[in-house]
């Protein structure tokens, strides 16, 4: 599944590393775990290797797929939302803790529609940076660019 020093993406924390394969005894019980530093933060995380698919754990999104995270990102006919701030802040949070990059993708994008139409309320912009950093996160890595530079051809989908 993952082998030390595989790029992999921890739903809500973004990219790590698996930087290593341990045993460690729970309850009396000798459990297998991915030891995942996540680049952002340098946090560890310790998944049960029975647990990968239960916490999200997935591989770094495949070259291939980009495109389609851009074609969602410029995508601009959306039904905008009439629901009060705190019921979409919720629903980001579950699109963003799913760990997909395409959902993550369609908050970035719903946020930066919604912020032409209205001001943000302060949980709103703070999904909108936490979406655009595990976006940027993620696809430089995927790219094997800096983040600056995948940050930049982001928002320029979004200037007017």
């Amino acid at each position: 599944m993952f082998d030390i020093g595989d790029k992999a993406v921890y739903p809500g924390h973004g990219v790590g590393v698996i930087e290593a394969i341990e045993s460690k005894a729970i309850s009396g019980r000798e459990q297998l775990f991915f030891i995942l530093r996540i680049f952002d933060n340098g946090m560890t995380i310790m998944i049960p290797t029975g647990n990968v698919d239960v916490v999200g754990l997935r591989g770094v999104i495949p070259s291939m797929e980009i495109p389609r995270v851009f074609q969602i990102l410029k995508k601009r006919r959306i039904s905008l939302d009439t629901q009060t701030w705190n019921r979409r802040y919720r629903e980001y949070m579950v699109k963003i803790n799913t760990g997909s990059i395409f959902s993550i993708a369609e908050v970035l994008r719903d946020l930066q529609v919604l912020k032409m139409e209205k001001d943000l309320s302060f949980g709103e912009r703070k999904i909108l940076d936490t979406a655009e950093n595990l976006l940027v996160k993620e696809l430089a890595v995927a790219r094997d660019v800096e983040e600056s530079e995948m940050l930049m051809e982001i928002r320029k989908i979004f200037e007017p």
